[in-house]
């Protein structure tokens, strides 16, 4: 999970740039998120039993009874511990009445009763993290009840997460970690510790005779898995993978054999069977001997040890581990990674339904993966966020045709195009500053992937089509854009919002209702004076190349506003009256822009955006040449 957080670390981590690809997938977890969930919001109204409660933030306190590792919290497997095969359970999001007691954290423990009363036909579902994904955690849980499925846990790895779930009617257990509660990096200790609670929870539940569905917060379920996974009844293990070429164009599992990536433990399903559980025992053990192994290289290091024969003609699962041990593959399809379902699109292309959908293979860490379920509009947010102070802003992109379509697809066109919209979108910046609105960007078109090695352009026999509609992340640094960079340094801060937003579902009928289209003009052109004296109500005809004083006096009178479209940014904006503003602005843009990875056959092989890059006569898309080139445009 996660990314590097700017082009300089990213720039200093890629030499060597030469990575295999399933050893490129980020699962680190970056800065921290302190929405406030006053609720979740859905497009279809929720019933009575699934009421939400009010924010968590003011929750009652925790009783503070300590803990203790999750390794010694866990009460272990008693004959009458109850086992139903398909119980009633609890309604979810059905919050404890406001003037109950927290109880003691002792009855959090993870037992075997307590994954009893929420399995269902033996299955259950976990996912598990600490405060810092309090928000991941809720979309995820809300898109499995939206799905009718409850049969599902999360893991609380503090006691501030913990109380928080619970206060919202999340079923939830301690795990006894005393993590910190805020975000942490790819890499660090506390990363890797994460990973080993992983493998300590498997280890846990196997034991107690259930199905584990086992997931990581910054995946959401977009169909229900269960009907999928029980049509494979005898494999012990399925799991997803890295895998970016496709292996199979239908809904069956992947073809073992051709899957070259790294088995990705961040969606995988377990049955407690005797080979699994050996499987199980022997990660832990391994990973608890060397602090240094990567879970899922540790995971599969081991079920690698030996891969085939098939078990069967048809199943396609095969064996792998000890031999015994029966495995199979999540078609990379429809189990989408970050890459086959935002990049490629691989299941509209093959015309199939995707179940899941995990923030891998993308940029900016946390922020990152956030604005991209964003953008695939399939996050939750709280109602203020769909209803900001001081309105948005957001216009129409235009793209001649010749840069999004014709010639060659290289390193030169796809700059080009990039260069092109990105002139765009700081015009819109610049506006948004002016008129203190957040921007809704527009849509980012490129014609090469980004990844972390040398490469052609796209991934050799993926499904990748030039150009294709790319993440912001691709090109911009979206952990910088929702920092809360020093205005004295910076400027004002400028919001921003996905190209997707003013199509969500959620969006509240008193923003979409107040619009105003403004239709750039040609000044000394007729009717081209600042005027909404139109022929059609909330239409505004407003001069090209308008000063900062012409922003803010015209458009003053339009404050209450909540959404104001331009028709275009070509030739919007002239300059800033105010220099000591603009230069401050300069400083920000220049921190937006990322880079492109990777150029083949030169050392580095990446090229920096340039936010500027039209001030620079004769720039060209070039890697650094030397050391001292090697550095962002600022």
């Amino acid at each position: 999970m996660g990314g590097w957080r700017n082009a300089v670390q990213e720039a200093a981590a890629s030499k060597p740039l030469f990575l295999t690809i399933y050893t490129t997938i980020i699962v680190g977890i970056v800065a921290t998120s302190f929405y406030v969930f006053s609720a979740i919001y859905s497009p279809s109204a929720p019933t009575s039993t699934q009421s939400i409660s009010t924010s968590w933030l003011s929750s009652p306190p925790l009783s503070q009874n300590g803990g203790s590792n999750f390794s010694n919290n866990i009460s272990q497997p008693t004959d009458k511990a109850s086992q139903p095969g398909s119980n009633q359970l609890k309604t979810i999001w059905e919050a404890p009445p406001s003037n109950s007691k927290m109880p003691p954290l002792e009855s959090f423990k993870l037992t075997k009763e307590l994954v009893g009363e929420r399995a269902k036909d033996n299955v259950i579902i976990v996912t598990f993290g600490n405060f810092a994904f309090m928000d991941f955690i809720l979309t995820w849980v809300k898109h499995l009840t939206d799905l009718d499925v409850s049969n599902l846990l999360v893991g609380a790895m503090d006691t501030k997460l913990l109380e928080a779930l619970y206060w919202k009617g999340v079923p939830v257990f301690d795990m006894g970690s005393h993590m910190s509660t805020i975000d942490v990096g790819w890499g660090s200790p506390t990363f890797h510790k994460m990973g080993r609670e992983k493998v300590l929870l498997i280890n846990a539940i196997l034991p107690f005779g259930y199905e584990l569905l086992m997931c990581d917060t910054d995946m959401v379920w977009l169909k229900d898995p269960l009907p999928y996974l029980a049509q494979y009844p005898d494999a012990d293990i399925l799991t997803s993978s890295d895998q970016v070429v496709p292996t199979v164009v239908d809904d069956r599992l992947a073809d073992w054999k051709q899957v070259g990536a790294a088995y990705n433990i961040g969606i995988f399903h377990w049955r407690p069977t005797e080979p699994a559980i050996k499987l199980a025992k022997e990660w832990k053990d391994m990973l608890l001997a060397d602090d240094k192994i990567w879970d899922q290289n540790g995971f599969n290091e081991l079920a690698r040890k030996q891969t085939g024969p098939a078990v069967d003609d048809d199943s396609g699962l095969f064996y792998a581990f000890d031999g015994t041990l029966k495995l199979g593959i999540l078609p990379e399809s429809i189990f989408c990674s970050g890459h086959t379902y935002f990049v490629q699109a691989m299941y509209e292309q093959l015309r199939l339904e995707p179940y899941a959908l995990h923030t891998t293979f993308q940029y900016g860490g946390t922020e990152g993966k956030r604005h991209r379920l964003r953008e695939a509009m399939v996050f939750y947010d709280p109602p203020e966020y769909y209803d900001a102070p001081g309105g948005f802003l957001s216009f129409k992109p235009s793209i001649p045709k010749s840069l999004l379509l014709d010639g060659e697809h290289n390193l030169e066109s796809h700059f080009s195009l990039i260069n092109y919209q990105m002139k765009q979108i700081r015009s819109a910046l610049a506006i948004a500053s002016l008129l203190n609105r957040t921007l809704v960007m527009p849509p980012l078109w490129c014609r090469l992937d980004r990844l972390w090695f040398s490469h052609p352009g796209v991934l050799e026999g993926s499904m990748t089509r030039q150009p294709f509609l790319c993440p912001l992340d691709h090109v911009f640094e979206v952990n910088v854009m929702l920092k809360d960079l020093p205005e004295e340094e910076f400027g004002p801060e400028i919001n921003i919002r996905e190209y997707s937003f003013l199509n969500n579902p959620l969006l509240p009928q008193q923003v979409k209702e107040s619009w105003l289209d403004v239709q750039l003009c040609q000044e000394g052109t007729e009717d081209c004076h600042a005027s909404s004296n139109t022929s059609r109500p909330g239409l505004l005809r407003f001069p090209k190349n308008s000063t900062e004083e012409m922003f803010k006096t015209v458009f003053s009178s339009f404050k209450d506003v909540k959404v104001i479209q331009f028709s275009s940014m070509q030739g919007a904006f002239y300059s800033f009256t105010d220099k000591t503003r603009e230069g401050k602005f300069r400083n920000r843009m220049k921190r937006y822009v990322g880079i492109w990875c990777c150029v083949e056959n030169h050392t580095p092989g990446h090229i920096y955006y340039d936010m500027y890059w039209d001030e620079k006569p004769g720039w060209k898309p070039a890697p650094p040449q030397t050391p001292e080139e090697d550095h962002p445009p600022f």
